[in-house]
């Protein structure tokens, strides 16, 4: 670089012509490089600003030759990062109905920016008349000999969180709550519950002040972050300390020490919309480089709208295709992530026009990047334009899906419809229905019954119906479908029954995830009954609605054990996780006996054989919780040991028969787990044993067993 010379000079700076394959601008040393594309520009101008000015100190347009094809590229010599933030104007037609936004007046944030100046205090407004901003970022965080886990998908528990509400509240105990760092202070908590992947709500930079409102002295914000302002950048005010120039250093840190810990990480990411809106939206960015190209139109210029939040991206243009390909390879390499769930993921498969297409290009280009090759690729698969995809999104086994029909099925199945017991087995047995093994391996479903969006845990054994008046619209906003009981009173009671049964519903709940085919994941603070009061749709809540209140941890213990207990059971038993070599005890691998006339209990086995005793599947990634293992250690011999698992489930209102394969002579059946019980904990077996007479035996009314074959000696 010491080499290359400047060639020219513009507005007092010595310039050349850039390097044209690498997008944004790029400190290299003397210089930073500068490059942008729009296809239907006339001229680009970029803009340098003092930090917290806006009004630029220089302009400096690109010269006819400092384009190639449509991409401009620019160094800049005797620039200092940390003294400057950038910019661009882009001249063209302005001509709304064949979706033209050009204007020169329009001062446009880069769609490759990897920060963004001006959001770094958290619910403070740009005011109107100041713009965003980018500045250059210095890549020089030291990973270390950091190695990315490469936990198999189908070996997961997921963590659903937002970043900001997981420990806002002071009762978190956090030295810098609402942070990354303060994520990483709850890491030995996460460890604990025996997680290993975290799920973070979106990071990259958004606007939580658009659309803000204030209802009965309260300030509402868009506080989920399902609005992007830029893809590549950091979210800086969920950054502990000021980052100016080295955005993104938390968030490394904490994937670095989430790593460490044997914990991936995942991003929500939403590249369905951007916060510029429709018609009626700002310009900022995307608008105004090539409005006809980065968004869906109508023939006269308009909008579509499958994502419900006023434009769509046109995923599948080769030029936003790169820049999503792009965005996804940056986060992999720069930052380390190990997963990406795709937000309302059926519009990355819609055409142009709007049309599903049945082999995407993005779709195919995001399964066969050779980058993201390790990394793991979640589908939300639908969106707002009702194109509904789970169980058919994009064959092969690279992506997974978020299945909504295993939430509606269980939630309806497990509140007491017994008549949904045949789709519910298929659900827990891994929806082969829906994702056949052959082709979609062992991983295609991931199993949730809660996250941000609905109601939480609890609250789905609290409330009939949403709660939603806090967030201004008179309850009009917010699923209407939620297959919830508050079982036997609306919110909050002091009725000892109903608050026994409201705990052991969600036991129930809990335990069935946790004994699924798929992946699991539930919503952070599911394992100690955290409530939203009933708001299902807490999109504005950046308050006590939403921010986890950590005394519950305390008040419900012993559901937090239970549920760690069921954790750390799964990791223990592979055989719920993936098929096993064939049972030598004459056990079929899945068997299913759906309620008939003598019972309404619905019994659920899996067996399967580890092919040596040393398998590592047989472990417990959280041995401290392990101590008593008998139902493995028991079933080991020099070939093998036999992981066989029963689930019993009765959602009736009355005590049922349930009826449990016939073990060989020398095995019986020994009891995990009766969320009728109040014992070892809660519950739960940890120590001690408690073995069938055979096999049948008597399963409480609104309850589930879990037992595991186990050789006497």
């Amino acid at each position: 670089m010491n080499n290359i010379q400047p060639t020219d000079e513009i507005s007092g700076f010595p310039v050349r012509p850039g390097f044209f394959h690498i997008n944004g601008a790029t400190a290299l040393p003397g210089a930073v490089n500068f490059t942008v594309t729009s296809e239907g520009a006339e001229s680009v101008t970029l803009l340098l600003f003092k930090r917290r000015s806006y009004e630029p100190y220089a302009e400096l347009p690109f010269p006819p030759e400092y384009r190639i094809g449509k991409v401009y590229s620019m160094l800049v010599y005797g620039l200092d990062i940390s003294e400057f933030e950038y910019a661009y104007s882009v001249d063209g037609e302005w001509n709304p109905e064949k979706g033209l936004l050009f204007d020169r007046k329009n001062t446009l944030l880069d769609p490759y920016a990897k920060a963004v100046s001006g959001q770094s205090v958290w619910g403070k407004q740009i005011s109107p008349e100041h713009f965003y901003k980018a500045r250059v970022v210095a890549d020089t965080f030291d990973w270390g000999d950091d190695t990315n886990p490469l936990i198999p998908m189908e070996d997961l528990v997921i963590y659903e969180m937002h970043v900001r509400g997981f420990t806002k509240d002071p009762s978190s105990g956090a030295e810098y709550p609402g942070t990354f760092q303060a994520i990483r202070e709850k890491i030995p908590y996460l460890k604990d519950l025996g997680v290993n992947a975290v799920e973070l709500m979106p990071v990259f930079e958004f606007d939580e002040t658009k659309d803000d409102r204030t209802l009965d002295g309260k300030k509402l914000l868009d506080y989920w972050g399902y609005n992007p302002v830029s893809f590549f950048a950091p979210n800086t005010s969920y950054a502990a300390d000021k980052e100016y120039n080295h955005e993104g250093v938390g968030l490394k840190e904490l994937i670095r020490d989430l790593n460490r810990n044997g914990i991936e990480c995942f991003l929500d990411v939403v590249f369905n919309h951007t916060a510029e809106g429709d018609e009626r939206g700002p310009v900022f960015s995307f608008k105004g480089f090539d409005n006809n190209i980065y968004y869906m139109l109508t023939p006269d210029g308009h909008y579509y709208n499958f994502s419900g939040c006023g434009n769509t991206v046109n995923c599948n243009h080769p030029v936003v295709r790169n820049m999503i390909l792009d965005c996804l390879r940056y986060w992999t390499i720069n930052y380390h992530v190990d997963g990406f769930r795709f937000d309302l993921a059926s519009i990355l498969g819609r055409s142009e026009d709007g049309m599903p297409l049945s082999n995407a290009p993005l779709l195919e280009d995001l399964a066969l990047d050779p980058v993201l090759r390790d990394v793991k690729l979640v589908a939300e698969a639908w969106d707002a334009g009702g194109l509904y995809q789970v169980g058919n999104f994009q064959s092969g086994t690279r992506w997974s899906e978020w299945n909504g029909k295993y939430r509606d099925d269980l939630r309806s199945y497990l509140k007491g419809d017994y008549s949904m017991a045949a789709t519910a087995a298929r659900r827990i047995t891994g929806s082969t229905d829906l994702y056949d093994p052959e082709v979609r391996g062992d991983a295609a479903s991931v199993n949730f019954l809660n996250c941000h969006d609905g109601f939480t845990l609890y609250d789905m054994y609290a409330y009939n119906s949403k709660h939603n008046l806090a967030n201004g619209w008179n309850n009009t906003d917010g699923a209407n479908d939620n297959r919830s009981w508050n079982c036997g009173a609306e919110g909050d009671t002091d009725d000892p029954g109903v608050m026994d049964l409201r705990r052991r519903m969600c036991r129930n709940a809990m335990t069935v995830l946790m004994a699924s085919r798929g992946t699991p994941m539930f919503f952070a603070g599911d394992e100690f009954l955290n409530s939203q009061q009933g708001n299902n749709n807490a999109y504005c809540q950046d308050n006590e609605i939403s921010w986890l209140n950590w005394h519950d941890l305390e008040k419900n213990k012993l559901f937090y054990e239970y549920v760690r207990e069921m954790i750390h059971f799964r990791m223990r038993h592979p055989i719920l996780r993936k098929k096993l070599a064939d049972s030598r005890l004459g056990l079929l691998p899945v068997t299913t006996r759906l309620p008939d006339n003598g019972t309404k209990a619905l019994v659920i086995t899996f067996a399967g054989r580890l092919e040596d005793a040393g398998h590592e599947g047989a472990a417990d990634p959280g041995a401290a919780h392990a101590e008593n293992t008998e139902s493995t250690e028991a079933a080991e011999n020099a070939e093998g040991a036999e992981d066989v698992v029963a689930l019993a489930v009765n959602v009736h209102w009355e005590r049922q028969t349930a009826y449990l394969p016939v073990l060989p002579d020398g095995w019986r059946w020994q009891v995990e787990a009766d969320t009728s019980l109040q014992w070892y904990p809660n519950g739960f077996r940890a120590g001690g044993a408690k073995y069938l007479d055979g096999n049948v035996t008597e399963i409480a009314e609104r309850s589930v067993m879990v037992f595991t074959a186990v050789r006497m000696e």
